[in-house]
């Protein structure tokens, strides 16, 4: 794979998407992950490098390994590559089904990257969307 990279512009809109769909405040994720508010806009808007211990931190709230977040893209796709170059999905029990899927899809050799991009987006509102209805369902019957 090379050296480690970071993609500070995508960890920032996955970031962004993150506390938007948990509808928290950017203060209210700073002061959880411990880092400042300003720390955690520059890497919302993409600007700077955050340092070892603020990417640990926002990895663990991001629920995904420090180690995706050091491939150089969370949204990377592999399509074109050789098959000796394709690495291997990685996720850990922990990262929620959409993440894990949106991995697969990435990794997936027949699909363009902004196809990928678009269908992990799709199984992530529809997931979000049933995985809700099925906790109503569940507090209905009890």
């Amino acid at each position: 794979m090379g050296e480690p990279t970071l993609n500070i512009v995508e960890l920032g809109e996955y970031v962004k998407r993150k506390r938007e769909d948990e509808k928290i405040s950017l203060r209210d994720v700073a002061q959880k992950i411990n880092v400042s508010a300003s720390t955690l806009s520059r890497v919302e808007n993409g600007i700077g490098t955050p340092d070892s211990a603020t990417l640990a931190r926002l990895a663990s709230w991001l629920g995904i390994p420090l180690e995706r977040l050091m491939r150089g893209s969370l949204m990377e796709t592999i399509h074109g590559e050789s098959a000796e170059q394709v690495e291997p999905v990685i996720y850990f029990p922990t990262e929620s089904m959409p993440n894990i899927v949106e991995a697969h899809l990435r990794a997936d050799r027949n699909l363009k990257p902004e196809m990928a991009k678009a269908l992990a987006e799709l199984f992530r509102v529809a997931y979000t969307q049933f995985a809700n209805q099925g906790v109503e369902q569940t507090d209905k019957n009890e």
